[in-house]
């Protein structure tokens, strides 16, 4: 068999797959067809996908952009350099046709904030207050132990509970 014979299937525009090569030599091949017949991709996947976050001031950038796209598959080039798809051209397009840059900017994820309870409140306000007096009967006791101390006075402790 010769090299003239062997038929390379092309890779299509845009796809990311190998074109198929059958019966040439490693040494003949290109790096980039080397690099597709030699190796397998990495199967590995992150853990956990990091959600991608678009500040306003880009939003509307590549609004512009896409609106000055005049030429036949320029706006798919803007699309695939960026990273994006059209349905997020769609909602941003939507977004600021309902508001301004306010309703571009991303929205707080996640369980909303609840307000506080008021029962909760009076209790907060109430532990504070019984914790202020407790310290102060505390320095009391204190007080009375060292004079008792000073004036030689035994004083009956009571027994200690299980609470304490």
């Amino acid at each position: 068999m010769t090299i003239s014979n062997v038929k390379r299937i092309p890779v299509i525009a845009g796809a990311h797959r190998a074109s198929a090569i059958t019966g040439m030599a490693p040494e003949d091949l290109t790096r980039q067809e080397q690099d597709f017949t030699s190796s397998p991709p990495d199967p590995e996947v992150a853990e956990k996908p990091v959600r991608r976050r678009f500040t306003a001031k880009y939003k509307l950038d590549i609004l512009n952009q896409a609106d000055s796209c005049t030429k036949p598959g320029s706006l798919a080039a803007l699309l695939r350099r960026e990273g994006l798809y059209a349905s997020n051209l769609n909602t941003w397009r939507h977004q600021r046709n309902e508001g301004s840059l306010a309703a571009l900017t991303p929205k707080q994820r996640g369980r909303k904030a609840s307000l506080p309870d008021p029962e909760i409140e009076r209790l907060l306000k109430e532990n504070t207050r019984l914790a202020k007096r407790l310290k102060q009967a505390e320095l009391i006791i204190d007080v009375q132990k060292k004079v008792s101390q000073i004036l030689g006075i035994t004083l009956d402790t009571p027994p200690e509970s299980e609470n304490d």
